[in-house]
């Protein structure tokens, strides 16, 4: 039993006639969860709606870093109707993205910050992206007391010492297609070592796609594969480590597909 922690299934991502069968190839695989993640307003309440259509489907809602120079009090207030769902698990993704710059670094931190704030309101967890910020993304997280509420810090690409930092945070490490990658050192050597009660597998999907697929448009179903590469890095049974992330989730979140 597996849960994909950070999937796309709306917007450009994926047309909304695909949604079923994509999730239908992804249970074939033993997928039974997915946290689908909205990355501005609009997309977030077009999220919230695919969880009332299935139930397998729960949602993090927030604005991306790279949507940041949307971020207004009315964004804030309507993104806070949103958040009281109880089908939302997760606020974000946010946090800090330095490699693309798509919103401006002051309005990025801004966005970061009120949503910490939100997260801290609601008590529900946070889902951060972080790109060429990792100095940054974890201070703001000091300064803003992120360990309230913790959170996931998704698609993770840093080292043992950002790790280090993120988990005296009570954060949880999300890893991707990237520890397929072998010359991924860093991460890879991270999903040996981190605490086994505070991993989890995405796939980010549809970027990030592992091997055997890289290269190629991500779904959820792949994150078998990355799963059983944390799990090949960690002398563990894929099993094992299928029920034990999805145990994570449940204890960070309050939600697995079972429950």
């Amino acid at each position: 039993m597996l849960v994909d922690a950070h999937c796309h299934l709306t917007g450009s991502h994926l047309a909304d006639d695909q949604v079923e069968a994509t999730l239908s190839r992804a249970r074939s695989h033993g997928v039974t969860g997915f946290i689908a993640v909205g990355t501005d307003l609009e997309d977030s309440r077009v999220v919230l709606a695919l969880t009332t259509r299935i139930p397998d489907v729960q949602a993090s809602l927030g604005v991306h870093p790279h949507e940041a120079k949307s971020w207004s009090p009315e964004v804030e207030a309507e993104l806070g109707k949103l958040l009281a769902d109880p089908a939302v698990r997760f606020v974000g993704e946010t946090g800090l993205d330095w490699h693309y710059d798509l919103s401006p670094r002051d309005e990025q931190e801004a966005a970061f910050r009120a949503q910490i704030r939100l997260a801290k309101a609601f008590r529900k967890p946070l889902m951060i992206h972080t790109r060429s910020a990792p100095e940054a993304t974890l201070r703001i997280l000091e300064e803003e007391g992120a360990d309230a509420v913790r959170g996931i810090i998704h698609c993770f690409s840093e080292d043992r010492a950002f790790a280090v930092r993120a988990l005296d945070l009570g954060f949880y490490l999300s890893f991707s297609g990237i520890t397929t990658f072998k010359k991924a050192e860093a991460v890879r050597d991270v999903a040996a070592w981190a605490p086994a009660d505070r991993i989890l597998v995405e796939t980010d999907a549809p970027f990030l796609a592992p091997v055997p697929y890289r290269g190629k448009p991500n779904e959820p179903g792949f994150v078998r594969f990355t799963a059983e590469a944390v799990a090949e890095l960690r002398g563990i049974p894929a099993v094992k480590l299928a029920e034990l992330t999805t145990r994570n989730l449940e204890a960070l979140c309050g939600w697995a597909p079972s429950s």
